[in-house]
């Protein structure tokens, strides 16, 4: 219908001339299969239901049609908010409105960004000098309308961005509020990672007769990233992440952990072995937040350790690296983590530690993404029993570098092991053969029937024979570490795709 066939460069989509020459000063040439897509609907002021993940151009998706509708129907006198972006977080709040920054810098548009955790007099004075663009967080946009600050009168076009993260946070109520402010003539649209039941019951409640458009889950910027496992006990997981983390390789990284106080302790192991850190989270302050940030992309900070708050937050060009610290229990969460790398066009590598608990969230991951991860093995802390049964099911079993071979098994916690029996827990000792001829068979003294007045015959100590010498056990962490530098920058040979081959950093799936 669009012709998107066709659509193989910016020029081709119909962009104002400042629009086009915005895009250029970036330095883009080719858009993304996304911008191909929702671009001309919304440039013909259809609705859009966009499912398509972060780190593929979908800002541009719709800044670029907005900003040229802006521009093609001007207003004279005092700006009045004709524009509402509403976001979940305040880290992609504020990427949204360096977006339209950088994509309306040759037009006269004012844009601003508001959210909670900060004072809120900056944000007021802006609103009264009038603004054409409000990028907002539900909790402070629906208080300041509260105070009279915010007039929803005038709006003409409404983007509920990453709604599916929005409803994970419990803003479905504060959602509705808001669009029962709004005017009924307006042009919708909606964009989500995922496009779950609730999502699609939500798009039908305020898109009128939207066009759908979608990326493929395994796009391009999932392609661009090598992903790699390695299987490490949890209390060993501080050591592998400081003896990655000091590999030159590593130029600027992102850790992922699943709680705000996971990210404070790595921050401070991290501290303690000599490697510089700085968190970012929901329980710090928003200040904090940005500083961490700042420092990071400009690089005085090397590593960010951060929640999935930020993950969808974060628009960093640079990051060579990101760390799944803790894997998440929500399967696409993985893929908006590893989306922080592998931007502009740029390759990247995410590595993915996995202990005994997280074998479930390994396979959900895989089989989301279609893509099996490259198995690392040859490291100082890797641990056999964190690998899934359908890798280990392939070989005979790998004890653990610290268990000797007649160290009983482990037993579940909470219940006590049985204790073996005197005649199995020691074999009986071979005794001489013209021993064995000459003896007399009758039954043990100890078993022999007793009578009321006669004690029983007190049964011979058995001899003891002197316990081997057990040698030490071999310590978790090997003396001889082998550098991870091929595990951080080398592109592993291509394998077929399929589940986990064990052994090495073999194994390919698509980069």
């Amino acid at each position: 219908m669009y012709g998107i066939d066709i659509l193989n460069s910016f020029d081709s989509l119909d962009l104002i001339e400042p629009l086009r020459r915005a895009v250029a000063a970036e330095k883009y040439t080719v858009p993304t299969p996304i911008q191909v897509q929702a671009i001309p609907p919304l440039l013909d002021g259809r609705d859009v239901l966009g499912c398509a993940q972060t780190g593929t151009g979908k800002t541009a998706a719709f800044a670029l049609p907005i900003l040229q509708h802006l521009t093609n129907d001007p207003r004279p006198g005092k700006p009045v908010i004709r524009t509402l972006v509403l976001t979940p977080t305040r880290e992609l709040a504020a990427q949204i409105g360096d977006s339209f920054q950088v994509y309306g810098q040759f037009l006269p548009h004012r844009h601003l960004v508001i959210f909670g955790g900060v004072n809120q007099n900056p944000q007021v004075t802006a609103l009264r000098r009038g603004v054409d663009i409000l990028i907002a967080t539900p909790g402070r946009l629906l208080d300041l309308h509260q105070q009279g600050y915010v007039n929803f009168n005038h709006v003409q076009y409404f983007v509920l961005d990453e709604a599916d993260r929005m409803l994970d946070m419990g803003f479905i109520r504060d959602i509705r509020k808001v669009m029962d402010l709004l005017p009924k003539d307006r042009q919708n649209l909606l964009f989500s990672a995922t496009l779950p039941e609730p999502i699609v019951k939500l798009a039908s409640a305020f898109l009128d007769d939207p066009v759908r458009v979608e990326a493929d889950r395994n796009s391009s910027t999932v392609e661009r990233i090598v992903q790699r496992v390695m299987f490490v006990a949890h209390g060993d997981k501080k050591h592998l992440l400081a003896d990655l983390l000091r590999n030159k390789d590593v130029e600027s990284a992102i850790v992922f952990t699943r709680t705000k106080h996971g990210a404070n302790r790595v921050v401070k192991e991290l501290s303690r072995e000599g490697v510089e850190a700085a968190a970012i989270h929901g329980n710090k302050s928003q200040s904090a937040r940005t500083k961490a940030l700042d420092g990071f992309k400009a690089g005085e900070v090397r590593v960010l350790v951060a929640t999935d708050i930020a993950s969808r937050g974060i628009d960093i060009d640079n990051v060579s690296h990101i760390f799944n610290y803790d894997l998440p229990n929500i399967a696409e969460s993985y893929v908006h983590r590893i989306g922080r790398t592998a931007r502009a066009g740029k390759e990247g590598i995410a590595v993915a530690f996995c202990d005994e608990t997280e074998t479930e969230f390994l396979r959900d991951i895989e089989k989301l993404t279609g893509v099996p991860l490259d198995v690392v093995e040859n490291h100082a802390w890797h641990n056999p029993n964190a690998m899934p049964s359908l890798i280990r099911g392939r070989r005979p079993p790998t004890k653990r570098p610290d268990q000797d071979d007649d160290r009983p098994p482990r037993v579940p916690h909470g219940q006590r092991p049985s204790r073996p029996r005197q005649s199995e827990s020691r074999p009986p000792r071979p005794r001489p053969a013209e021993a064995r001829a000459g003896e007399t068979r009758q039954r043990p003294a100890e078993t022999r029937p007793q009578t009321s007045s006669a004690r029983p015959a007190a049964a011979e100590p058995a001899r003891r024979e002197p316990a081997p010498v057990r040698q030490a056990a071999a310590p978790s962490r090997p003396m001889q570490n082998p550098s991870p530098s091929g595990i951080l920058s080398q592109r592993p040979p291509r394998r077929a795709r399929g589940s986990f081959t064990p052994g090495g950093t073999g194994g390919g799936g698509r980069h």
